[in-house]
This record gives structure tokens, C-alpha cells and sequence, in this order.
């Protein structure tokens, strides 16, 4: 009997067919991939040529639309959500920062319900935001066509 011991090879995987599965995988969801982008707020705001406000991180921003759409940072609300988002800020830092950003053709009475709103929760620094504009302060507006 011969019992002598035989050479084996080591076994190989051939890792070639598996990193072109996953190239075809990857291409595939990058293809694939719907890119979802918010939706921009349609909003032409007034101009200005003193602007010195700058946004801070715990700042709130209201956008508010002519066709009568409330967003806060960006995200719509309804005016309850309005309310409660304005509690929240009141009662984590009374100095919030409101920035109230509406279209021209937002009636003045909708612009100061908000700001009146802001002050009954105790925020009290309130701004205007404007697109900013070259010209001098204090100058006569165009009039709306």
C-alpha cells in the first residue's frame, strides 16, 4: 500500500466574477436613485439695500407665500403648527431670532398677525427679510406693475 501524501492546491475563489456583480449593482442604484430636492418656496420678497441681519442656527424663519402658504424653515405648516413651533422656540431660548420673509403681495395685516403672534409668545427680536438690492437706503420703491 502507498500511503504517500499527496500535494493538494490550496483552493482559490476567483473574486473577479463578485466585484463585477457589484460594480453592476452599484451603476444600477446610482441609475436607479430618484434624487429627491425640496421643494423651493415661491416667495418675491421685498428689497432692500440695509440688510445686517445675519441667520443664526436657533433662528426661525417664516416664509409666507401669496397664495396665503405658512412654512417654517423651509417645511409647510398650518397656522396651529405655526403656534406650537413658536412655543417651542419661546421656551427654549426667549432671544430666538423670528424672521418673518413675505412675498410683496402678502397683505400687511397677515404679516403683523405673525409678528403679533411671535410677541405674545415672548419673542421679542422680530426682523423683515428682503432681497438685498443696490441703491441707496431710504429710497422711494418702484411701483408694482
Amino acid at each position: 500500500m502507498n500511503f504517500r501524501a499527496t500535494r493538494r492546491e490550496p483552493a482559490q475563489v476567483d473574486l473577479t466574477p463578485l466585484i463585477d456583480i457589484i460594480f453592476q449593482l452599484v451603476l444600477f442604484f446610482m441609475v436607479s436613485t430618484t434624487f429627491i430636492a425640496a421643494p423651493g418656496i415661491q416667495v418675491d420678497l421685498p428689497r432692500s439695500s440695509a440688510q445686517t441681519i445675519l441667520q443664526d442656527q436657533e433662528d426661525i424663519s417664516i416664509w409666507m407665500s401669496e397664495k396665503g402658504e405658512i412654512f417654517v424653515d423651509e417645511k409647510p405648516v398650518t397656522w396651529d403648527d405655526l403656534v406650537a413651533a413658536l412655543n417651542r422656540a419661546a421656551e427654549r431660548d426667549p432671544s430666538t431670532m423670528v424672521i418673518i420673509k413675505a412675498d410683496t403681495a402678502v397683505g400687511h395685516g397677515r404679516v403683523v398677525a405673525v409678528m403679533d403672534l411671535a410677541r405674545s409668545k415672548g419673542l421679542t427680536r422680530l426682523a423683515i427679510g428682503t432681497d438685498a438690492e443696490a441703491g441707496r437706503a431710504g429710497t422711494e420703491p418702484e411701483p408694482e406693475d
